[in-house]
């Protein structure tokens, strides 16, 4: 169903100066997009890449673009907790304060793979990592004036479950249904972190966002992907529009999900994005959230929220 758009476009983009912005998987995509239109409205940037050349080539886009931005380059690798570990120390050194986390960057469908942990690589990148990360820096966020986190999700949390007795692929794997799993993941955190977050009487808002089907490079490992984009696919600009609107917009309400307005959410402006039952079941979610303290080792919010009646 179609949905109605939100009265908003990028021009509507407040002024941003003296805010800091950190983007996960700024180098490519959606990140990308969103880091080049924050930075023009005049945000410190942090783009954490897990490629530093890759990093330095984005940097430079965007310099292309808008000479003056404020861009810090620093090297994250989602798919190493020491790596997210390391990278919060050295934010948490550099930074006194976050305004907007921006739980971007991911992976979408590759063959079976495992982080350095051990964990099945798109719910140790997708989910694990960005969970972790939020955690180590939720301080940072709290000392802010009006932050926001913001989690990207996809489409194809409605095709994914939360596979508690195979979460790394050991008595089987699809890819299709695990990076679905991923998102269903990211969605879950979202919500269940909003829930969280408002018991404790924090002020940090959260949002989960998709990009509808965009033209990015996640799709390059899909066969016959560059004729179906052409057919199908809005631009990876018009992509990260609901990353950016709920980064920075009066009308973004926390615990919300948003995504293109257009038929099946597939492309389109900013509106409300539908949510799938099961991603609203506080005790799946409060199981996701201990499963994903006692893998990753980071403990944040443990007060559970899963008494609450599902919606």
């Amino acid at each position: 169903m179609k949905k109605t758009p939100f009265a908003w476009t990028p021009d509507d983009i407040p002024e941003l100066t003296g805010k800091t912005i950190l983007v996960t998987g700024a180098n490519s995509g959606l990140g990308l997009e969103s880091a080049r239109m924050l930075a023009g409205r005049g945000a410190t940037v942090v783009m954490a890449c897990r490629n530093a050349q890759k990093g330095q080539a984005a940097m430079a886009d965007i310099r292309a673009q808008h000479p003056d931005a404020d861009l810090v380059l620093m090297e994250l690798d989602l798919a190493d907790l020491d790596s997210v570990r390391r990278f919060a120390e050295t934010f948490r050194q550099k930074y006194d304060r976050l305004d907007v986390l921006i739980n971007n960057a991911g992976l979408m469908a590759p063959p079976l793979q495992h982080t350095r942990d051990g964990f099945e690589i798109q719910f140790g990148t997708n989910h694990l990592g960005h969970f972790a990360l939020t955690g180590h820096l939720l301080d940072r966020l709290e000392a802010a004036v009006e932050p926001r986190i913001v989690v990207v999700s996809s489409l194809a949390h409605r095709m994914g479950n939360i596979y508690f007795d195979n979460l790394n692929g050991e008595k089987w794997y699809r890819r299709w249904q695990f990076y679905g799993q991923s998102k269903l993941a990211n969605l879950m955190f979202a919500l269940e972190l909003e829930r969280r977050l408002k018991d404790e009487g924090s002020s940090v808002k959260v949002m989960a966002v998709h990009p509808g089907y965009s033209a990015t490079n996640l799709q390059q490992g899909i066969p016959g992907h560059r004729l179906f984009n052409a057919v199908t696919a809005q631009s990876q600009e018009k992509g990260a529009y609901p990353s950016v609107f709920a980064a920075t917009s009066e009308q973004a309400e926390s615990g919300r999900y948003y995504g293109p307005h257009g038929l099946m959410e597939f492309w389109g402006m900013p509106a409300e994005a539908d949510v799938r039952r099961l991603a609203r079941n506080p005790k799946v979610a409060d199981q996701l959230w201990q499963v994903s303290e006692s893998l990753t080792g980071v403990t944040y919010l443990s007060k559970s929220s899963a008494d609450r009646t599902t919606p």
